[in-house]
């Protein structure tokens, strides 16, 4: 049996967005800055794509900008406000420890540039304290970021407190809802978020394709100079077939978000029970305050990379965090941030599900984990030297 549990790193291309898409790449290939009417009609579908995003997150449709993705809407929102900070004096900006890299690095770089960057803590269940933050903010704050998600945990912040509490002292709020949007509800005025990122692949868009939302009250610096497209702040020819489907796939992400969640949630708690009967492992991030369909879980005495190996063996797609940071030989640093130690955080999996999974799909992966943590702990001089007593266990 083949299963995809990696939802979190990216999802299929739907057969919604792929239809929303198709002519775009083939008949109505116009450049939507042209003139004529061929080019005007690209221009239509761009605006209507526009118009649906805006209506999927309570926004206006000239608060909309299209992007590459979110690593690039993260850039431009974090870049956008410090510069915007600068201008008053204000350069003390705030995030937390277990953000996705493209908002940290691009905090590393303004640092460099003289910034002062704090980064909250965030708990062993992998959530914000409102209190942290109020101790946090200065006089000269000029942004805070937070992520609605996280992606390797699953775990949601209190975005909407957050906001309030950014709204009374007029500090712009950031969020990067990269893994929320088309799976939690999010409304813009509501929550106070005058900065929003979001990616069109992890909700069944094709990949390069995002949106950066930002209150027109907020000035946007360019990341991309050259024509005047997306209002002048973000050049090059748009990817019009690309936009079409992103907002097609967030719509029916969006009108399906009940009848999804009530499907994959049994599913994610099937695994959640009874992956933590496995001795010595342990569930991270709070349990209640996640996202639907992720799960993460470190295994003692083994490494990640190891049962990612033999679970692709068993047909099981999974990762061990963010596939952004495939490869590297450091732990999660989602995971450090919550107080793991270094060589538990190392074995670590994630399982991310969504509504193209099914129950038996869940049944392989439950009788497929516990083989595999067996022999990767039968083969460990690790676990054999906490299981003869000559280590303590750390679970």
């Amino acid at each position: 049996m083949f299963v995809y549990a990696d939802n979190a790193a990216t999802t299929c291309v739907s057969r919604t967005a792929l239809d929303a898409m198709m002519p775009y790449l083939t008949g109505q290939y116009g450049n939507p800055s042209s003139l004529y009417s061929f080019g005007q009609a690209a221009r239509e579908a761009v605006e209507d794509a526009r118009k649906t995003v805006a209506s999927c997150i309570g926004a206006q449709p000239r608060e909309i900008y299209f992007t590459s993705g979110g690593s690039e809407a993260d850039n431009q929102a974090i870049l956008s406000a410090a510069k915007a900070g600068a201008r008053k004096n204000k350069r003390h900006l705030i995030s937390t420890a277990f953000e996705h890299h493209a908002v940290l690095h691009t905090l590393k770089k303004l640092e460099k540039e003289g910034f002062e960057v704090t980064l909250l803590p965030v708990h062993e269940d992998g959530v914000v304290r409102l209190q942290d933050l109020e101790a946090a903010v200065r006089e000269d704050t000029a942004l805070v970021t937070v992520m609605f998600a996280n992606n390797e945990i699953g775990t949601i912040q209190p975005v909407e407190e957050i906001g309030a509490f950014c709204r009374e002292r007029s500090i712009p709020f950031h969020t990067d809802a990269v893994q929320a949007a088309g799976h939690m509800p999010i409304d813009v005025n509501k929550m106070n978020i005058d900065m929003l990122s979001l990616s069109g692949h992890k909700f069944h868009a094709p990949k390069g394709t995002g949106v950066l939302y930002t209150r027109r009250s907020i000035p946007i610096y360019n990341l991309i100079e050259g024509g005047g497209q997306e209002r002048g702040k973000r050049a090059g020819t748009e990817n019009v077939a690309g936009i079409v489907a992103l907002a097609a796939a967030l719509k029916e992400s969006c009108d399906n978000m009940e009848t999804n969640t009530a499907k994959i949630l049994p599913m994610r708690d099937k695994l959640l029970d009874q992956l933590a009967g496995i001795p010595h492992s342990v569930i991270n991030g709070c349990p209640e305050k996640r996202v639907p369909g992720t799960v993460n879980i470190c295994f003692e005495g083994l490494e990640g990379d190891g049962l990612l190996i033999l679970l692709d063996q068993n047909g099981i797609c999974a990762s061990s965090g963010s596939a952004c940071n495939a490869g590297s030989i450091d732990p999660s640093h989602v995971l450090l941030a919550l107080g793991l130690p270094y060589e538990l955080a190392h074995g670590s999996l994630r399982l991310s599900i969504g509504e193209y999974n099914t129950m038996e799909e869940i049944d392989h992966i439950l009788s497929v984990v516990p083989r595999v943590v067996e022999t990767l702990r039968s083969k460990s001089p690790l676990w054999q030297a906490m299981e003869s007593g000559r280590r303590p266990h750390l679970i």
